[in-house]
């Protein structure tokens, strides 16, 4: 009688974990969904089954039912598909129906995906079966073998259910399989194209292919203690005699014998009484801090040179070097001077007779120019020479190609922090002991004067911590990186009664433990001096180290001077987003060489009305190239640089021999391009086009 109720209750068991949908036990949530038991109705199914049934809806709310499918409209599902049959494997249950009216293919929703059906994660979640999927077209076909961007094997370059591009560059290619996974992984915050770095429409575009984007944190962003590391508080005292009887890791709560950290790395500690500080006093810097700040040698005994203490001590030296260039420079601050004009005139510092040549190999941008930055006889002041590497050859690579990728690498660098255009500085102690802050704010403002795009990804908070611009500018809880913290902060800052602003306090207790704010409220009030206190802590005091080797860094080529004397000239080169160029701009860029010939004259008189046309269209989407290619053909610059066109963009004309090979010519050596004078604007839009794609389409490869 036991075996017979123990092998009854076994079969239950299974039943209950088939879903009642697809009739399969798989229990993969990237493939079909979270795999959901409702125990108390006998129920489990799959969430992508369910998304995808053509007759339920989601009439309740997030927490009824199964995320909103309610149990009776499941039940009701399950009847209806019962009566159904798969078109693949010939079972009844099939619930997902393709979305065109017409069409009469039922499949379960794994068959439809062996089938290659396509489901839409978005709207009223449709299905499309094969012959009525939506499809991408490619209106420039690579000329090379390339590989697929996430796993990096190689890919056939054909448009098909498994191989898939991005709509924006064009130039990335990956396999169905392999993007869905990075999906999952990234979800909604950080899935984007791994090469062109576009969110909005990247992600636009694979759902209507059928990716599915969780709306969550990132994969990384949720593992249990990710960041508990940031949140422990050195407890020692590192002096070079100890007086506290108790040893160096006691720490009282108050008194000779509390610890005190240091206030720039707050990674070494002291007893007050050990380095002689009295009760009142807080602030307390550690040698090696006060070495840095003070460009002074360590006082610690039998202290050893790192090798990042001989890079800065070469670099004080470098910086000595430069001051007789930099004497040179002219004094005047005109308070009138545009940002382009303050540039240009940082710009006299380069020598044309000297270069500095960097060979850059696949998309090692940020290392070559890191590894560059700290050869010895590195000098900002020579003139860049840029060579790329592919295949032991070696190829020519614009300047202003070059600057504009690392300036995009830059970026994404781990010293920085926070949503795509908009980054505030991140605390790493990695890149604090690499010096890492000091080289990239040279590089960032080598960059500047050498040509490159503007910043344009600083937050404001980070502008104003560096300049201390906007004068009026007030922290706020979204400058907060962490989106754990912001969550915490927010919640007493949105605290509407003393209960409330407890509460939040209380879940927020490990943060304003660190940051020294933790405190007794008596009435909701408090909650903005909290804030303000907590926000300055955590924003500029703990950042102190950090925003000083970047400002050392933006000293290069005295950037950093001159951005003082006009801040507010400057902020838009550093946080407002690239200007958006548009055809009548980029007809104003070119100034147009016509001859003196009066009938000569008219032609090329209507070749400008045909550039300008050509332009229009660019702009409303009619032609395979954007404005930014054909800027891109003529200058080699992906946007206007900071410092501007030097010399002006101008364009000229010829009269062609052969109609059927009358291309234009670029010469982006000096910014002008030689257009071609045709019978007709088809035939002048033609030869264009190629002409620009074909570049576009190199640059891409």
């Amino acid at each position: 009688m036991k075996k017979r109720m123990k092998k009854c209750t076994e079969t239950q068991g299974d039943a209950l974990d088939v879903c009642e949908l697809c009739k399969r036990r798989d229990n993969c949530p990237d493939k079909y969904g979270e795999k959901v038991t409702l125990q108390e109705h006998n129920i489990t199914v799959h969430y992508f089954c369910l998304l995808m049934s053509s007759g339920i809806f989601q009439r309740g709310k997030e927490d009824e039912g199964v995320h909103g499918f309610l149990v009776d409209d499941i039940r009701q599902e399950i009847r209806r598909s019962s009566k159904l049959r798969c078109m693949l494997c010939k079972k009844n249950g099939a619930s997902v129906g393709c979305a065109i009216k017409s069409c009469r293919q039922m499949v379960h929703l794994p068959c439809g995906i062996e089938q290659e059906f396509i489901f839409q994660f978005t709207d009223l979640f449709p299905s499309f079966c094969k012959k009525h999927r939506p499809t991408q077209s490619c209106s420039i076909s690579p000329t090379l073998p390339i590989c697929c961007s996430i796993c990096l094997e190689n890919i056939e370059p054909v448009l098909s259910y498994s191989v898939l591009k991005c709509p924006v560059c064009h130039g990335s290619w990956f396999h169905r399989k392999c993007v869905q996974f990075q999906a999952h992984s990234a979800a909604m915050f950080f899935f984007r194209c791994t090469l062109c770095n576009n969110k909005e429409q990247f992600q636009q575009e694979m759902l209507r292919m059928g990716i599915y984007i969780p709306e969550r944190d990132a994969s990384w962003e949720l593992e249990e203690n990710a960041y508990r590391d940031l949140l422990e508080v050195y407890q020692r005292c590192d002096a070079v005699k100890c007086s506290c009887h108790k040893g160096r890791s006691y720490s009282a709560q108050s008194g000779s014998f509390e610890i005190v950290r240091c206030k720039f790395c707050g990674s070494s500690g002291t007893h007050r009484k050990c380095s002689s500080l009295k009760l009142y006093e807080a602030n307390w810097s550690c040698a090696d801090c006060r070495a840095v700040v003070e460009g002074t040698v360590s006082t610690l005994p039998n202290h050893v040179k790192s090798p990042l203490a001989k890079r800065q001590e070469k670099k004080r030296l470098f910086k000595r070097c430069l001051s007789s260039v930099q004497s040179l420079i002219s004094k005047r601050r005109c308070l009138d001077a545009s940002p382009a004009e303050i540039l240009m005139d940082l710009a006299t510092q380069i020598t044309p007779q000297q270069t500095t040549t960097v060979q850059v190999k696949s998309d090692q941008v940020v290392e070559v120019a890191l590894q560059a930055l700290r050869q010895r006889d590195f000098n900002p002041c020579h003139t860049l020479s840029v060579s790329f590497s592919i295949s032991k050859q070696s190829q020519k690579m614009s300047k202003q190609r070059f600057l504009s990728l690392l300036v995009q690498n830059l970026q994404h660098s781990t010293i920085f922090e926070g949503p795509e255009g908009d980054k505030n500085l991140a605390l790493s102690s990695q890149a604090l002991r690499d010096d890492l802050y000091y080289e990239i704010g040279s590089l960032l403002a080598f960059s500047l004067v050498h040509g490159g795009p503007p910043v344009a990804f600083f937050s404001s908070a980070l502008y104003y911590s560096l300049f201390h611009y906007p004068s009026d500018y007030k922290l706020t809880v979204e400058d907060l990186g962490d989106v754990v913290l912001t969550r915490k902060v927010r919640m007493i800052a949105e605290s509407s009664s003393l209960e409330e602003l407890k509460q939040a306090m209380r879940a927020a207790s490990e943060h304003l433990h660190v940051a020294g704010c933790w405190r007794e409220v008596s009435k909701l009030e408090d909650k903005y001096t909290l804030l303000e206190d907590f926000l300055n802590f955590y924003l500029i005091i703990r950042m102190q180290l950090p925003l000083q080797r970047f400002r050392e860094g933006l000293r290069t080529l005295g950037v950093f001077e001159r951005i003082q004397s006009r801040p507010e000239g400057f902020y838009p080169v550093f946080c407002d987003p690239v200007e958006r160029m548009t055809a009548e701009l980029m007809f104003s860029l070119f100034t147009a060489r016509f001859s003196e010939d009066e009938k000569q004259k008219s032609k090329e008189e209507m070749t400008i009305n045909s550039w300008m046309m050509y332009l229009q269209e660019c702009e409303a989407g009619k032609c395979a190239a954007s404005l930014d290619d054909v800027l891109r053909f003529a200058t080699s610059a992906d946007v206007i640089p900071a410092i501007g066109f030097n010399p002006a963009p101008s364009l000229s004309f010829f009269k062609p021999l052969d109609l059927s090979c009358a291309f234009p010519q670029s010469q982006n050596e000096v910014n002008h391009i030689v257009l071609p004078m045709l019978p007709s604007y088809e035939l002048f839009k033609k030869h264009l086009e190629y002409a620009v794609c074909q570049v576009s389409v190199m640059q891409a490869i």
